[in-house]
């Protein structure tokens, strides 16, 4: 079984969308950092959030609970999310 998905993210505040692998056993606010990390390499530390950032589903606009993990959350393949 692979330990990651491959998930297209929005971001919304720096109008961009990317296509990033995340692992399906780490909880979302580990993977929120990790994404703001790769973010970041991708834009030359431009994306500053002043506040933790939520993940959201792109298509039903739910809230992730922070403290699930990427499986618990039911985040698959394919899955849209939103970084605000």
């Amino acid at each position: 079984m692979n330990n990651k998905v491959l998930i297209k993210l929005y971001v919304p505040n720096i109008d961009k969308d990317y296509d990033i692998w995340i692992p399906i056993n780490k909880r979302i606010y580990n993977v929120i950092n990790l994404l703001i990390k790769v973010i970041n390499e991708f834009n030359g530390d431009y994306y500053k959030p002043i506040k933790m950032p939520n993940l959201y589903d792109r298509l039903t606009a739910k809230q992730y609970d922070v403290n699930l993990t990427v499986k618990e959350a039911n985040i698959k393949n394919g899955s849209e999310l939103i970084l605000i």
